[in-house]
């Protein structure tokens, strides 16, 4: 009797234990959540995507802001600067650019000076200080334009009606900068200036007095490209020329020759001539004297 009470015992003592440690092992099993496995720092990188900082292109604080432009797919400092009637040096100078070849699309320059105040109507700067840049009005040609071309010769300054869109101190009276026919007239959408028609080796003269503010052939579809500023509100275009006579930054008088027709990046030999007006292309048509 003793023998069997002492075997029931032993097996009852060998199920506690047993319901023991399985109770031990279900608790083991549930004590840590997902979550909390790993290093603070491995959570941190997986619960917190903000922590990868992403590069934001330079100047993006001051995009839409009026005075600034965002640089977008295929655009050229060059390009930039013609259709906002600005040197590209300048740009490239207000927004502090290390490399002006090299720009980022989304990236925000400074398309005005910094002393200029923008308003609802346009950009108003302040005056010119370039002597190169002041107003044809004000400044006499000089009887020294010996050099000329006869076949140049424009007509004369006198008979130039005054342009509509220039007023005040920015008026200017203009001439031809060559003397062939006109080939193909001012077209919004297909061509932003005059075509001229002439032979290999014309002159072709500054249409009146500025400063150069490009020469080179960096802009697609213009050839050997030579823009002017004259004012804070014309720039001058002159393309596919054949040879180019002048330099950057170098101050030009009206009807001085500043390069030599030619067909570069076109398909006849012809001038290319544009006005832009704060950027915007005119119908040099409406500014040029009669013929």
């Amino acid at each position: 009797m003793y023998g069997l009470s002492g075997r029931l015992g032993s097996v009852l003592a060998l199920v506690v234990v047993g319901a023991l440690l399985g109770g031990c092992g279900s608790r083991a099993l549930n004590r840590a959540p997902v979550e909390d496995r790993g290093t603070g720092a491995g959570r941190s990188a997986v619960m917190d995507p903000s922590t990868q900082a992403v590069k934001q292109p330079p100047g993006f604080e001051n995009a839409g802001k009026p005075g600034y432009y965002t640089v977008k797919p295929g655009d050229t400092l060059i390009r930039i600067g013609l259709d906002h009637g600005q040197a590209a040096k300048d740009i490239a100078r207000w927004s502090n650019l290390e490399n002006p070849n090299r720009l980022e699309v989304g990236q925000v320059l400074r398309v005005v000076p910094p002393t200029a105040t923008v308003t609802a109507s346009g950009v108003v700067a302040k005056p010119v200080t370039q002597a190169s840049a002041t107003s044809v009005a004000s400044v006499p040609a000089p009887a020294a334009s010996a050099e000329k071309p006869a076949a140049a010769a424009p007509t004369p300054a006198s008979s130039a009606p005054a342009p509509a869109a220039a007023t005040g101190e920015d008026e200017i009276a203009w001439i031809w900068p060559t003397n062939g026919p006109v080939l193909a007239g001012f077209d919004e959408v297909k061509n932003k200036g005059l075509d001229i028609a002439g032979t290999a080796g014309d002159p072709v003269v500054a249409a009146a007095d500025g400063r150069v503010v490009y020469v080179g052939a960096g802009l697609r579809g213009y050839g050997n490209l030579i823009i002017l500023k004259h004012n804070n509100t014309y720039l001058t275009a002159y393309a596919h020329n054949q040879t180019l006579l002048i330099k950057e930054d170098q101050s030009v008088r009206k009807g001085q020759k500043i390069a030599e027709m030619g067909s570069s990046d076109a398909d006849r030999v012809k001038l290319h001539f544009e006005v832009r007006r704060q950027g915007k292309p005119v119908d040099p048509a409406k500014y040029l004297p009669a013929r």
